[in-house]
């Protein structure tokens, strides 16, 4: 089994769940984490941490909320991995009791400098 990232994540972006995962399974895109799925051991240790609740096991997911397995699946492939705590963004305070956040979702990168 593995912990799922959900909506609630998108423009927040607290990464308080990376310092403790103890398998380096966070990916970062622009605003949002995703857990990789391959990675993750089921440890629970990132769900009590995130401040916003937005990461569940699995197979608790909340209704409406199904699809971001498949996303946090995806998007762990294309996006780097992140082990450290960093500041979340300025308007992330903001952002945490707004609903329908799917629609700013940002999964583009930015091309990176050799």
């Amino acid at each position: 089994m593995t912990f799922v990232v959900t909506e609630a994540c998108i423009k927040c972006k607290y990464t308080d769940c990376v310092e403790v995962c103890p398998v380096d399974c966070f990916h970062e895109g622009p605003n949002f984490l995703v857990i990789d799925p391959e990675e993750c051991i089921d440890c629970t240790l990132c769900e009590p941490e995130c401040p916003i609740e937005a990461i569940y096991p699995e197979d608790d997911l909340p209704e409406g909320q199904e699809e971001f397995l498949e996303i946090n699946r995806e998007l762990s492939e294309k996006w780097p991995v992140i082990t450290a705590m960093k500041e979340a963004p300025a308007d992330a305070d903001q952002w945490v009791d707004v609903p329908g956040k799917r629609e700013h979702l940002d999964t583009d990168m930015p091309e990176q400098d050799d």
